[in-house]
């Protein structure tokens, strides 16, 4: 279909190598882009090279940030300092602010355990954390370490593997993780038996 269209060809082929672009729109957006006007173009390319280059990665948390070292949250004074959520990515982080529920700083890891896929933990932001804890212990400012992993078998041996490192290092530090089980509203007749089985055996007094 594309090939006496070479320049649209390989609009797709880059295209296609967006995460998250689902391959069923990948030809309406490559058509947007097409029917859009020049100006409009150069805008979108100008804002995509201007955020690549002043946006960065947190010093501290691997948070976005730009025009400082430290992102908003770890600049806040308002924000707990005394405890830390660990999160996989930087969507994590954001699904866990929209609740509004959570005042302490954050951690991102950048991913999580994939052998498969040959992430190993020196692909992730693992000893960066521990240097933060221990830096902290001499502070005595970090309390608590909340792990928000996804509840995947990469996810759940991610969080495993770091809790092991932070024990060896004989931190003084309260670790926690995200309770789970039956979600607001859900079905048990429609739930798998992972949920399930996790709530039943997290179950508390009512």
């Amino acid at each position: 279909m594309t090939t006496e269209l070479p320049g649209l060809k390989k609009l797709i082929r880059h295209l296609q190598k967006v995460p998250y672009l689902a391959s069923k729109n990948i030809y309406r957006v490559a058509n947007y882009f097409l029917m859009a006007k020049d100006n409009e173009i150069e805008e979108l390319c100008s804002v995509i090279l201007q955020a690549k280059k002043n946006i960065k990665s947190c010093e501290q948390c691997f948070n976005w940030t730009e025009n400082s070292n430290l992102c908003e949250i770890c600049n806040s004074n308002r924000r707990d300092k005394s405890i830390i959520c660990v999160v996989q990515t930087w969507h994590d982080l954001l699904a866990i602010e929209k609740t509004n529920s959570y005042n302490g700083l954050y951690h991102i890891l950048g991913g999580a355990l994939s052998p498969l896929e040959g992430i190993g933990p020196e692909d992730l932001n693992i000893e960066q954390l521990l240097k933060r804890l221990r830096e902290s212990e001499n502070l005595n400012t970090v309390k608590e370490i909340i792990f928000a992993t996804n509840p995947t078998p990469e996810g759940e041996a991610t969080a495993s593997f770091v809790c092991s490192r932070i024990e060896e290092s004989k931190l003084e530090v309260k670790i926690s993780k995200l309770a789970s089980g039956v979600p607001i509203g859900s079905v048990l007749e429609f739930m798998d038996r992972v949920t399930i089985h996790k709530a039943m055996s997290e179950r508390r007094p009512f």
